[in-house]
C-alpha cells in the first residue's frame, strides 16, 4: 500500500470508529447501555449506607462528643459531615450521594472538664472545616443530530466524599 492508500482506507474508519465512540440509542436502550458503559469504562464508588445518610440537623453536633463514640467516621471526625441526595437531570446515575460539612471551624476537645465529667468540647473557628473532593465520572444525555436518539457522553464532576480540618487561611 502507497501513502495515498493508506490515508482513503483510514479516513473510510473513521467514521466507524467515530459512530461507535457516539453511538445514538433510543430511549428504551439509553438506561442500558449508561449502565453497561459505567460498569465497564467508569466503575463508581460504591454509596455510603442507607444508615450513614441520616436526617441529621445540618448544624455543628458539639454536643455528639459528650456522648460514647459513634460508628460512623462522619460522626467521630473533628470536622463532622452528613450525607445527601442529590439528583441531576439527563445523567446516569441519575442521583448520588455527597458529604456536606456541618461545622464551619473544627470540633476540638479541651482539656478542661465539661458537664459529666467528661472532657469540654467546643467548635473552634481557629480552623476551618473543609470539604474533601473526589473527581466522579457520569455519562451525560445529549440529543443526537437526528432528534430523535440519544447519545452518552462522559463528563467529570467534582464530588464532595468528606470533611477535614485545616489551618484557617491567612494572606501574606
Amino acid at each position: 500500500m502507497d501513502t495515498k492508500q493508506i490515508l482513503i482506507f483510514g479516513l473510510l474508519l473513521v467514521p466507524v470508529w467515530t459512530c461507535k465512540m457516539h453511538r445514538c440509542y433510543d430511549e428504551h436502550e439509553l438506561s442500558e447501555a449508561a449502565d453497561r458503559k459505567l460498569r465497564g469504562h467508569y466503575p463508581q464508588p460504591p454509596d455510603p449506607s442507607p444508615a450513614a445518610t441520616s436526617d441529621s440537623p445540618a448544624s455543628c453536633p458539639v454536643d455528639l462528643y459528650d456522648q460514647p463514640l459513634a460508628q460512623q467516621l462522619s460522626s467521630r471526625s473533628l470536622s463532622p459531615w452528613r450525607y445527601v441526595t442529590r439528583a441531576m437531570k439527563d445523567h446516569f446515575p441519575s442521583s448520588y450521594v455527597e458529604a456536606q460539612c456541618l461545622c464551619s471551624g473544627c470540633i476540638l476537645v479541651q482539656d478542661a472538664p465539661g458537664p459529666k465529667g467528661r472532657p469540654l468540647t467546643v467548635e473552634s473557628y481557629d480552623y476551618n472545616s473543609v470539604p474533601v473532593k473526589q473527581s466522579r465520572v457520569f455519562l451525560r444525555r445529549e440529543l443526537c443530530s437526528d432528534g430523535k436518539k440519544y447519545q452518552l457522553k462522559a463528563v467529570t464532576l467534582e464530588v464532595t466524599v468528606g470533611c477535614t480540618c485545616a489551618r484557617v487561611k491567612t494572606s501574606s
